[in-house]
């Protein structure tokens, strides 16, 4: 067992121990029934107080990763012993998993990211799209044309699943995505947190379980944390979530569903390679499990083959396809929609009549008018070459400080850079300082639910600030991290231990 201690990290011991154990188990690493070393011996060997080790095991025994007895130590009980039969059928129930009322028709995070976008900051922290990509021209001259035509349903409320002529057009849309689409199966919302907040309110029961990559966006652990349900992680690689062991936490978990966001995911940037999408949806058809892809980025690729979606993979309707507008339509203007199971449309408009008046009309309209007539297609081009530029800009700048041993991935698409740094880094020092010069970012320790790993990395974002920004803000940034180099005094891990 490889476990590395950092000591000048905001993480805490125990939960450093917690997740690297955790990692092996299911990576397969520890096998189940492996028998970890006692308290003393394991506190010898990483040179922390027995009391940290204690604390570590008895949650990993709270996550049911591991059992003990009298005598017999700590035993990993990762895998099932449940024997599954899936059975021939692989389309899902949806009435038997939507709760009940639905089918009867009759932090830190938010602070980052708010303080962020002040008018003296360089931010690099949200992912939120540049204001100068959007064709404001073209956007007047179709607004112009719905305020002043004499059709009184401009200024009318729309339906509850949203305007019908722009669930068409939409459905027309991901014809080139590879996702055959009827206006039925289609529910327009406001953005992607809106709708994994229906989504969350119509399956999740509270204590049920559901899968998600990590890392991930705080946003949507929490989403499904509030909403009662227990957030289960797996780690990714450079294909996207590790597959290998999903079936044994299908087994032992029995999730609701399994979350990810495949095309440049949010922070990383990883596309999830084909292989990895069929394995996934596999295990979705064995085991009658829906998946929640989010969209955001797939359209915003600079280079490279496009890997068809789940949605388009998809033989059984497994499914549920979040799709947002955010990156690449006009900024301000939030438009969203969920295409799924018409069973599952159904429930969810239902919820819009409860939770909202009506869908806002004229956003509706214009983004329809918008893809009708071509523009969004071609303005994609534009938004394209111009975020291709800003990547390169980011990544060059970027690269005249490899003496500081920052390690990234240059992505092939989407808005982020998740940079690693060297791990001699204080980070708490680096931050204050960048941020002291106006320069703000996003710690990658919030794209994980319990810390350790993310100590390690920050989210850039290339989209939102301007060329020069990027320039003066990334030396900002390079040297508030060559001013950041640390060595913790044994002092410093003795309290941090105690701690």
């Amino acid at each position: 067992m490889d476990i590395k201690i950092r000591h000048h990290t905001q993480t805490p011991i125990y939960l450093q121990i917690v997740n690297q154990i955790k990692e092996m188990i299911i990576k397969g690493e520890i096998t189940d029934g492996f028998v970890l070393p006692s308290e003393r011996a394991m506190a010898k060997y990483l040179n922390v107080h027995r009391n940290t080790v204690i604390k570590a095991y008895m949650e990993l025994k709270a996550e049911e990763f591991l059992e003990s007895s009298q005598g017999k130590g700590y035993r990993v009980s990762y895998q099932s012993d449940a024997v599954e039969s899936p059975g021939r059928k692989t389309v899902i129930a949806w009435q038997s998993l939507i709760k009940e009322e639905y089918l009867d028709l009759k932090i830190t995070f938010d602070d980052l990211f708010t303080k962020s976008y002040s008018s003296n900051n360089i931010s690099f922290a949200g992912g939120i799209a540049s204001t100068e990509e959007y064709g404001k021209e073209d956007l007047a001259l179709i607004l112009n044309d719905i305020i002043v035509s004499d059709n009184a349903e401009a200024y009318s409320y729309t339906p509850y699943q949203g305007n019908q002529h722009l669930r068409q057009n939409i459905a027309n849309l991901m014809l080139s995505k590879g996702i055959k689409a009827k206006p039925g199966e289609i529910q327009i919302l406001q953005e992607t947190n809106q709708a994994l907040d229906y989504l969350a309110a119509l399956l999740i029961k509270p204590g049920d379980v559901v899968i998600t990559e990590e890392p991930v966006s705080p946003d949507v652990y929490r989403t499904f944390a509030l909403a009662g349900g227990k957030v289960v992680t797996v780690p990714m690689d450079e294909e996207g979530i590790i597959c290998d062991s999903l079936e044994s936490l299908i087994l032992k978990y029995k999730p609701k569903f399994i979350y990810v966001n495949p095309d440049f995911q949010n922070p990383t940037g990883t596309v999830m390679s084909l292989n990895r999408r069929k394995a996934l949806l596999s295990l979705s058809c064995k085991y009658k499990l829906p998946v929640i892809e989010e969209d955001a980025s797939s359209e915003i690729r600079f280079e490279g083959v496009r890997i068809p979606s789940l949605k388009a993979l998809d033989k059984g309707n497994n499914v549920i396809f979040i799709y947002s507008f955010a990156l690449t339509f006009a900024p301000g203007i939030r438009m969203a929609f969920v295409l799924a199971d018409k069973t599952l449309i159904k429930s969810l408009s239902y919820i819009v009549s409860i939770r909202l008046i009506s869908l806002d009309s004229i956003s509706q309209k214009l983004l329809s008018s918008y893809i009708e007539k071509g523009i969004y297609q071609r303005n994609l081009r534009n938004i394209c070459a111009d975020y291709k530029e800003k990547r390169d800009l980011m990544c060059a700048c970027l690269d005249e400080a490899q003496d500081l041993g920052l390690e990234f991935q240059r992505p092939a698409g989407g808005v982020y850079l998740w940079c690693k740094l060297a791990p001699d880094m204080d980070f708490h020092r680096m931050y204050l300082k960048a941020t002291e010069k106006g320069v703000s970012f996003i710690p990658g320790n919030v794209f994980y639910l319990k810390g350790s790993k993310g100590d390690s990395y920050i989210r850039l974002n290339f989209s939102y600030p301007s060329k020069l920004q990027i320039e003066k803000g990334i030396k900002i940034l390079t040297d508030a991290i060559r001013e950041s180099k640390c060595c913790t005094s044994q002092l410093d891990i003795e309290q941090i231990d105690v701690e």
